[in-house]
């Protein structure tokens, strides 16, 4: 379903402006259908007691999940979050955490990605998956 592979560049310039992404301060590194890689701070998306906060590990790896969907039915196709589920394996209170998606299918009407986030020594903080719904662009 993939057309010409268009740049970060492209990609972001679809991007609607003031969005969740840049308030979390999500910066991809890497973008494509089958695995994309995107860095966030901690400082500013932490919980109450200061340690990472669970809510924004899954909002980056919804956003890396939904991006690579999207990409799956890059230009004009549509890619709607239908299931995410995580699991904290440990917490961190400072630095940049690195998300990593990589597609466990890339269907017709369904794609699914496993994320997994974690910090700068490189230890596992969470494991996501997350399913979107992806519709073709019309005549596609």
């Amino acid at each position: 379903m993939t057309g010409t592979a268009p740049s970060i560049d492209e990609i972001l310039a679809t991007f609607a402006a003031d969005t969740l992404v840049d308030r979390l301060g999500i910066r991809f590194q890497e973008m494509s259908p089958e695995r994309l890689v995107a860095t966030m701070p901690v400082e500013g998306n932490t919980q109450v007691a200061g340690f990472l906060h669970g809510g924004a590990s899954c909002a980056l790896a919804e956003t890396l999940g939904s991006v690579g969907a999207y990409l799956h039915v890059w230009p004009g196709g549509l890619a709607l979050g239908t299931d995410i589920n995580a699991t904290h394996h440990r917490s961190v209170r400072s630095g940049l955490v690195t998300g990593v998606a990589t597609a466990i299918s890339l269907g017709r009407t369904l794609c699914s990605h496993e994320v997994v986030i974690s910090d700068e020594e490189g230890r596992r903080l969470c494991t996501a998956r997350i399913t979107n719904f992806v519709r073709a662009a019309h005549g596609s």
